[in-house]
């Protein structure tokens, strides 16, 4: 059975007021909007399931909470998922927010994760119909260090190996990064060398407590990943056994958003921001970083982006990359825009302006 080409790049956008679908050809020249979705609830994360074309969306409204909603028509209509995603009554814990949907490898068509706020993964097996706590993560012995950051405390970042079926990585706001070896039964921090500035000394590079904001996995080699922390960005070349400094060249320790290039296992983007008080863009220059040599490098990307003025800072899920033959990337602005480059960060548009200020970017080629 042959597999259909891929024809069309979208980019799937949650807002502080809503979801929006972007679609193109190939060539991203020109974009069509579809939207809004969830008009005036705040979608904390919007993303498409390559396995099944599923789209997911986590949304928080001020009146009813939060939801968890899943459309098998793109976006057309939607279906309520939130059935089992909630904590035992003894539990003392309440769902504030759904802030990540992550598909299982294609071997488990049927399962996903969820991290949510306080600080809790869920999974499910049977393509979202019912959902269970992963007890392992949310009762770590390590529990009562965990902080929350400006967010909550939030399971933002759920990276599932591809070489190993029964290890999958979380990133904690701010707790660090934890990994586990059997399929989410036990947990173990992997924060070695990573620095939390924020604690008094002697306990600058602590087991657990830093505030991970972000990472990614590199392709076709899932011992290597990167992170944007609220101290610096870090490389592991170990499975996150251990984590390199790789911010010199940097204006900042403090950022948010994180992008690899799906096809270039070194190619990483990062947004830095003015600190963990102003956090926006240092200097009102609007700059992407990109490193082709993991870390070790890095070059300015300012081509068609505002180098004045630009007091707009990235959130930790608002920059993506797509997997088209010439890379994509994406990212969006808390001021409502939408910028990309279809040429892997050496020039870029304006896709969007006067949104909603963006709290998710997800690219996909379908």
């Amino acid at each position: 059975m042959k597999t259909a080409k891929p024809k069309e790049v979208h980019l799937y956008v949650g807002t502080r007021k809503g979801g929006f679908l972007f679609r193109s050809d190939l060539k991203r020249k020109k974009w069509k909007l579809e939207g809004p979705f969830f008009a005036g609830s705040e979608v904390t994360t919007l993303s498409r399931d390559p396995r099944s074309g599923y789209l997911w969306a986590g949304i928080v409204n001020g009146w009813f909470g939060p939801d968890l909603q899943v459309s098998k028509d793109r976006g057309k209509t939607w279906t309520k998922s939130i059935e089992g995603i909630g904590f035992a009554k003894d539990r003392g814990l309440n769902l504030a927010r759904i802030w990540k949907i992550a598909p299982d490898r294609p071997s488990r068509p049927q399962t996903l994760w969820c991290g949510v706020d306080p600080g809790a993964l869920f999974r499910s097996d049977d393509g979202g119909k019912q959902w269970y706590e992963v007890a392992g993560l949310t009762q770590h012995p390590t529990r009562n260090q965990w902080t929350a950051g400006g967010g909550g405390l939030m399971v933002h970042a759920i990276v599932c190996d591809p070489q190993r079926p029964q290890r999958v990585l979380a990133g904690i706001s701010a707790a660090g990064c934890f990994r586990t070896d059997d399929d989410g039964k036990t947990w173990k921090p992997m924060n070695k060398g990573v620095l939390a500035d924020f604690n008094p000394e002697p306990n600058k590079y602590p087991e657990v407590g830093q505030c991970l904001h972000s990472m990614v996995m590199a392709p076709n080699d899932s011992n290597t990943l990167y992170q944007q922390n609220h101290c610096g960005a870090y490389a592991s070349h170990d499975g996150g056994e251990s984590w390199q400094d790789i911010n010199k060249g940097l204006p900042s320790r403090f950022g948010f958003a994180s992008a690899i290039d799906p096809n270039a296992k070194e190619t990483i983007f990062l947004i830095p921001e003015d600190g963990a008080e102003r956090r926006y863009v240092p200097g009102g220059k609007l700059i992407v970083y990109r490193s082709k040599n993991g870390g070790k490098k890095w070059q300015k990307l300012t081509k068609g982006l505002p180098q004045e003025h630009a007091y707009v800072q990235v959130l930790r899920h608002g920059m993506t990359a797509d997997s088209a033959p010439k890379t994509g990337v994406y990212f969006g602005t808390t001021n409502g825009e939408i910028y990309y480059s279809s040429n892997a960060g050496d020039s870029w548009e304006l896709l969007r302006s006067n949104l909603p200020p963006v709290l998710s970017v997800h690219a996909a080629v379908v």
